[in-house]
């Protein structure tokens, strides 16, 4: 008996830090959700706009039927049907687990929409396409954070990214202005222009909450090579190259570690580093393109 109630702590051992990962990504999701349902029925609905995306055009659908047959279309349908191929390859190409809490952010985002009421803050135009697209934004970037993501361009960008290691949210900005361009002939250029600039601020905002896909380069004049590449490898899995120099004025030498990492990892491995080895000098330089061997989060 003692042994079987002590495999059953193991098992249970093991098996609750994946359960409590699991509960925080529903719980992220769940606040992307309504974020995303409150801005679509806020902001959008108010303003007329039209978001980009796979909810822009949900929306579109909706005008279209609104104003040209009379008739009502319910959003979560209608997303969903627009979502099922881009689901479908995120599955095969991307990650299971993925895929299914970014189809769980499809859902419930529709349903609140569907659900929460619509409600008036300003009729100011301007001001609902400048913080409609921040409050997607930051939607969006809960879903992220939960390694998932609110479907629709979101699955192609990441998708561009993980296969090409580029940061691919400026191409989708272009294509949703092409959508967008739709909108503006269909129901007037003031709307779609005033989208854009939603999709514009969301866009910029989500790139600077969300630097996953962002890479940088590290250089970093030390005394201490071993110590820092040490740092680098536990806190990021990436690798690094040691390159011995000689210092221009002490005419000491010195090692140059040089390493790229993506960029949201440099909040916490730079002061590691300072920590470390105070003496350090460290130079972070954005990087636009990798090519070659580059270790990269897997989506589960």
């Amino acid at each position: 008996m003692k042994e079987i109630r002590k495999e059953i702590k193991e098992i249970t051992r093991k098996k609750l830090p994946g359960i409590q990962n699991k509960f925080r990504r529903f719980i992220l999701i769940f606040i992307g959700s309504v974020l995303m349902a409150v801005n679509l029925n806020t902001f959008v609905h108010t303003g007329g706009l039209f978001p980009g995306g796979f909810n822009g055009l949900t929306v579109l659908i909706q005008s279209i039927g609104r104003t040209f047959f009379s008739v009502e279309i319910p959003f979560t349908p209608v997303n969903l049907a627009l979502n099922a191929v881009p689901v479908i390859i995120s599955f095969f190409f991307i990650g299971r687990n993925f895929t299914l809490f970014s189809l769980l952010s499809i859902v419930l985002s529709g349903l609140f929409t569907d659900i929460i009421p619509r409600m008036t803050l300003t009729n100011d135009i301007l001001l609902l396409a400048v913080f409609g697209g921040g409050l997607n934004a930051i939607a969006i970037y809960f879903c992220l954070r939960a390694d998932a993501t609110s479907g629709g361009t979101d699955f192609i960008s990441i998708w561009i990214s993980e296969k090409y290691g580029l940061d691919a949210w400026n191409y989708i900005l272009f294509f949703n202005i092409a959508i967008l361009s739709a909108a503006g002939i269909l129901f007037g250029w003031d709307k779609a222009l005033y989208s854009i600039l939603f999709q514009f601020t969301s866009t910029q905002l989500l790139k600077y909450l969300y630097r996953r896909y962002q890479k940088v380069t590290l250089l970093i004049i030390t005394n201490k090579p071993d110590t820092v590449y040490a740092i680098i490898s536990e806190n990021t899995h990436h690798d690094a190259t040691i390159f011995k120099g000689t210092g221009g004025y002490t005419k000491a030498e010195r090692d140059l570690v040089y390493s790229v990492v993506s960029a949201d990892e440099i909040r916490r491995l730079v002061p590691k580093i300072r920590t470390a080895e105070p003496n350090a000098f460290i130079n972070v330089i954005r990087s636009k393109q990798i090519l070659g061997r580059f270790y990269r989060k897997p989506n589960d």
